[in-house]
């Protein structure tokens, strides 16, 4: 059994790895996964929704997009203060990690951002990894972000490229690839993954996993979410996804990037304790806790515990991975805001289903 990292799997490769016999795939993960990871120690983040809502884009599977017809409530920008009791918060119940989101296709200069940047100083100085998920981002604000003290940085590819232009048309796939690019000019690493049980084919997970394993070096954290249907989105109907196939596709990223950390993401509340038991047993070692990810609901932190408890895991301590970044304060910065106009891709192709639902309101 190899453990070097490849980057040139073929889509073909990890067909035939997620189609084996469950038995032999799950001990081919584990092995693995044993290799290159203490398989009692996971990593726990904290997901905090910094802007929600009123975003531009038609990804089909999300709430946040401005066009459909969904309950979420829309915010302004979080307060630093704000952010900064929720990290705390987040701190005591036993995560090392505190991802902010904003609903924002791309970050623009300005006050936001730099309000933004003083957030991460502030989460940074708690001892905590700080990762940001903003929407696509140029060199300089990737070196910005970096100098302020952040530790990762996620842009998700979220499905393979020809089925991607089934779920988005607002964005191109290549953006996504060179948002990750920018942030690996600087010493950020990089979190990215997908979604499954949006309609794609086992070929289209296939694909995905070779997009993410061709990255050289490959994602530190490759989060695998599962669907969260909606109401209102393009993606309402789909049907919830089995957790053979989560766990399949956990045991297969992590044959595929056997260095990486695999989060359990999105869909955990319609898993049972021993689905993600089958999960971490495959090389799942994250997860997000919380009560809420973004919008979508997440088991309670407690219970997280109490299952951390049964199983013997352990939340793993920040910076094992890489060492805590240094902070720059905002007057030592190296780096101004350029105030660019990136012209970053619209491809104008249509989606049906997301026309439909932008139009309807049920």
């Amino acid at each position: 059994m190899m453990n070097t990292t490849r980057h040139n799997w073929t889509k073909e490769e990890i067909i035939a790895l997620y189609n084996k016999p469950m038995m032999d795939l799950l001990y081919e993960a584990a092995t693995i996964h044993r290799i290159n990871h203490d398989p009692n120690v996971v990593q726990v983040s904290t997901l905090l929704s910094i802007k929600t809502g009123g975003c531009p884009e038609d990804c089909g599977y999300c709430p946040q997009a401005a066009r459909y017809h969904t309950d979420i409530e829309t915010n302004d920008l979080m307060s630093v203060q704000q952010v900064k009791a929720q990290a705390l918060r987040a701190k005591s119940s036993g995560s090392s990690r505190v991802c902010m989101g904003a609903a924002w296709r791309n970050v623009k200069d300005g006050p936001e951002f730099e309000q933004v940047l003083e957030m991460v100083r502030t989460i940074n100085k708690l001892d905590m990894e700080v990762c940001c998920t903003l929407g696509m981002i140029t060199e300089n604000q990737a070196k910005r972000l970096a100098e302020a003290g952040l530790y990762a940085y996620n842009h998700n590819l979220d499905s393979s490229e020809e089925y991607y232009k089934e779920v988005i048309s607002t964005r191109g796939y290549e953006d996504r690839l060179e948002t990750i690019a920018n942030v690996r000019k600087t010493n950020v690493t990089v979190c990215s993954g997908g979604i499954i049980g949006m309609g794609e084919s086992v070929e289209d997970r296939a694909g995905m996993l070779v997009a993410l394993a061709s990255l050289n070096p490959q994602p530190e954290s490759v989060p695998i979410n599962a669907l969260v249907a909606v109401e209102g989105t393009p993606l309402e109907d789909e049907k919830p996804v089995e957790i053979w196939d989560m766990i399949r596709m956990v045991a297969t990223t992590r044959i595929v990037m056997p260095e990486t950390q695999v989060r359990l993401s999105a869909g955990r509340t319609q898993m049972t304790r021993e689905g993600q038991a089958m999960c971490f047993f495959a090389g799942a070692n994250s997860i997000f806790a919380g009560d809420k990810l973004l919008t979508t609901p997440n088991p309670d932190v407690n219970e997280d515990m109490k299952m951390f408890d049964l199983l013997g895991l352990n939340p793993q301590k920040p910076f094992i991975k890489k060492m805590q970044p240094e902070t720059v304060e905002a007057e030592d910065s190296a780096y101004q805001p350029l105030g660019e106009k990136p012209k970053w891709t619209r491809p104008g192709h249509k989606i049906e289903k997301n026309i439909e639902a932008s139009i309807t309101k049920k």
